[in-house]
């Protein structure tokens, strides 16, 4: 038998706190933030077991997990159905996507993480969570969030790409240009003066004075 016991109140929102919550896993009990610890997270939700774009995309996930790691990421699933359910599911992924689950998959029978998260899909009937994406920081504060439909399988090399400039940009003060990807140019933001550009990244190109890219800080 499952439990899941959750703090926190209405749907968050980007830059909010990560709702805490309690809940078992097919890796044991998890309390969140506890989990979490000083590590980037990300939590993935899932309509339920045995769903086929789900089973690629928790396959994939586990591929990637050696980046997740360089990272400093952690990662986890949830979907409604309960850990004994989740277990049977982890066999079939790991059978017919060749990659290994080796991160945890939150039970929430009672739905009640999924409605902290906002995750109920309104068309059925809060039967089915939507397939939303929360990467979530060292101080637990949301800073991506994703919802695709049913039928569109998730892009996690997008989302590592975030992960990356998000990482580099609370480091530097710098933006990411579209499509950018790690090792490419970058932005220097407007907050930063021509003066203190030439002395943070010396040699900085101007094509607009409002758009200035440097080569990535190391």
């Amino acid at each position: 038998m499952t439990t899941t016991t959750a703090v926190g109140g209405s749907t968050p929102r980007l830059g909010d706190t990560a709702p805490d919550f309690e809940a078992d896993s097919t890796q044991g009990k998890i309390r969140f933030h506890d989990w979490i610890g000083d590590s980037w997270a990300i939590l993935f939700s899932h309509p339920k077991d045995f769903t086929p774009v789900c089973t690629t995309e928790l396959g994939y996930v586990g591929k990637l997990m050696p980046e997740f790691q360089k990272r400093n990421v952690k990662v986890a699933g949830l979907s409604i159905d309960a850990v004994d359910s989740h277990a049977g599911w982890v066999k079939d992924i790991e059978e017919t996507q060749n990659a290994k689950v080796t991160y945890p998959i939150i039970a929430d029978p009672d739905r009640k993480v999924a409605n902290l998260y906002g995750m109920m899909h309104p068309s059925h009937d809060e039967v089915f969570t939507v397939r939303t994406v929360f990467v979530i920081d060292p101080k637990k504060k949301i800073r991506l969030m994703i919802t695709y439909p049913q039928t569109c399988g998730r892009n996690f090399d997008e989302i590592l790409r975030v992960i990356d400039s998000l990482q580099l940009t609370d480091k530097h003060s710098v933006a990411t240009p579209v499509n950018w990807k790690h090792g490419e140019d970058v932005i220097i933001t407007p907050a930063v003066s021509n003066e203190d550009a030439q002395k943070k990244f010396p040699g900085f190109k101007t094509i607009k004075p409002y758009l200035r890219t440097t080569p990535q800080p190391k």
